[in-house]
């Protein structure tokens, strides 16, 4: 059997050569029919306006855009009343009618990575995902290394990509132009943090490191305007969990790690199997959940305590719960709707459970293992509503291409996760904007650019027909299948009509085309 499969992976590589491409390929240059704008005066007609602060939905409004700014939002009537023309803005050069849809602000991705090529070969698949999607912007942790993030962040903020705006962080010791070598003492963390700050990196990315050095990596970032995110992997949480990290001054933590580890009441560090093998990712992310019982729970004096130090420093929680979700239903996640139609053949085979790829591990994932997950799910998000409750920011991202989670669709799919965690919708879409944009933001003593829907920010803005406060799952690619009355017929609805980047309309439907396109032509290489 082995030389067999041997045998099928040589044959699958003869193929199609993008199974051996080593190097992801840059965005091709937008052409002529891909966006249109930025106008001199873009009047949006008649949208019920979500502003993304967490206010409730007001409209009928018109939004005016000039260039790449929104310089006006005036309500222009009531609900089922017609709209006198006399109080509307007038001068426009282009106009969208959104009578009965809804506008948002751009939705921001603040966990995406955009590599790597053996799981697609080309950059512009994941952006137009986030981009049908209704992202336009991403902050890569990272998107990919140094150089090449830097010249497709450029393109980006030139609109000559289709593309969202991309936010540059970097893992330490990182950089193909970094001669210092590895990162081990504070004094390289310093000397790290300075070099990378020349070369337009935005903030840093940690995994595993002491604590003396992640505290002078941290305060080095401060000290030169760079925002500090940290995966704080089993490895580092022994010495380091998330109230650890939170103390030394962290910005932002990502998924779980540390958050349990902060709450334990019969132990210190996580008593493992005797068996237990870090590089063995089964034994990584199973035994993940079997923490769910071994805290102090919730409501307890421990609980609130940890919610309240959270608070005293600021914390931003963004938990990519939408990443482990396989883990509670593997089935349902290898069988979701969009993935026909929307998965490259080659993401699909880096999915496929293996001992090599990052988070292909269901090499025998049972029925004890998607229990535990279910659980750890119950506690993890009791305690981020708890949180949001208390004062406390919690985003919305995706650190989608592993575990089954596809970009653009896994961020929705987060977004649902938050509410069943116990976010009203309209707090949920607050984290993936207002909140979001403030951690990109407040490290370099800036106001928001983006985020709310406001005269003087940029003009990224997100239409969909359908209202998302009703139904988050209207902002899926593949929409809602919902009943027509009339017709007596399901029919699907929803889907981002129009995602507005810096003033320029790209039609969402024709961007989920060209993705529908690429998965094809792959498979019929």
């Amino acid at each position: 059997m082995k030389y067999f499969y041997a045998f099928c992976i040589v044959l699958l590589t003869a193929m199609q050569g993008s199974y051996s491409q080593s190097k992801l390929n840059p965005a091709p240059d937008r052409r002529p029919d891909e966006g249109e704008g930025p106008f001199e005066r873009l009047i949006i007609r008649g949208a019920i306006v979500i502003d993304g602060s967490g206010a409730p939905p007001a409209g009928p409004a018109d939004i005016v855009i000039e260039g790449n700014k929104i310089v006006e939002i005036r309500q222009v009537g009531v609900p089922n009343v017609p709209i006198e023309d006399s109080g509307r803005p007038q001068g426009a050069t282009k106009e969208i009618d959104a009578n009965g849809a809804y506008v948002m602000p751009g939705l921001i991705n603040l966990h995406a990575h955009v590599g790597g090529a053996a799981k697609s070969p080309n950059a512009e698949y994941p952006y137009k995902l986030w981009m049908a999607h209704g992202i336009t912007t991403i902050r890569g942790v990272p998107a990919e290394n140094v150089g090449w993030t830097q010249s497709e962040k450029k393109r980006s903020a030139a609109n000559e990509i289709v593309a969202p705006r991309i936010i540059a962080f970097h893992t330490m010791g990182s950089g193909e132009d970094w001669k210092g070598g590895p990162v081990y003492t504070p004094a390289k963390a310093q000397e790290w943090v300075k070099w990378a700050e020349a070369q337009g990196v935005e903030g840093i990315k940690f995994f595993n490191h002491d604590p003396d050095v992640l505290k002078a990596a941290i305060d080095a970032a401060h000290e030169n305007g760079m925002g500090t995110v940290a995966h704080i992997s089993q490895p580092m949480v022994a010495q380091t969990n998330a109230l650890d990290a939170a103390r030394l001054g962290l910005d932002v933590l990502t998924h779980y790690y540390g958050i349990f580890e902060s709450l334990y009441k019969d132990e210190d560090i996580q008593h493992w199997p005797a068996e237990f093998n870090y590089n063995d990712e089964q034994h990584r992310f199973s035994q993940v959940a079997y923490q769910w019982n071994k805290i102090h729970p919730r409501g307890s004096k421990q609980w609130q305590a940890l919610i309240d130090e959270f608070l005293e420093h600021d914390f931003i929680l963004d938990p990519t719960m939408t990443a482990y979700l396989a883990g509670r239903d593997l089935m349902r996640e290898r069988n979701a709707e969009w993935h026909s139609e929307y998965t490259l053949p080659t993401l699909w085979d880096f999915y496929t459970p293996n001992r090599e790829n990052h988070g292909s591990y269901f090499y025998n994932w049972t029925s004890w293992d998607e229990t535990a997950w279910r659980n750890f799910y119950k506690v993890w998000m009791s305690f981020l509503n708890d949180y949001k409750n208390a004062g406390g920011r919690v985003t919305v991202s995706d650190d989608a291409s592993f575990i089954y989670n596809l970009w653009g669709f896994g961020y929705i799919e987060e977004m649902e996760l938050l509410q069943e965690a116990g976010f009203h919708p309209l707090e949920v879409i607050r984290g993936a904007t207002l909140h979001a944009a403030q951690a990109i933001f407040e490290p370099k003593g800036k106001p928001i650019e983006f985020g709310v829907i406001r005269p003087g920010l940029l003009a990224d803005l997100v239409i969909v027909d359908e209202n998302p406060i009703e139904n988050l799952k209207v902002l899926y690619g593949t929409g809602f299948l919902k009943l027509n009355d009339e017709t007596n017929q399901m029919e699907r609805v929803g889907g981002v009509k129009y995602t507005i980047k810096d003033g320029i309309i790209y039609d969402a439907e024709k961007l989920r085309e060209d993705i529908k396109k690429m998965v094809l032509d792959q498979k019929n290489q």
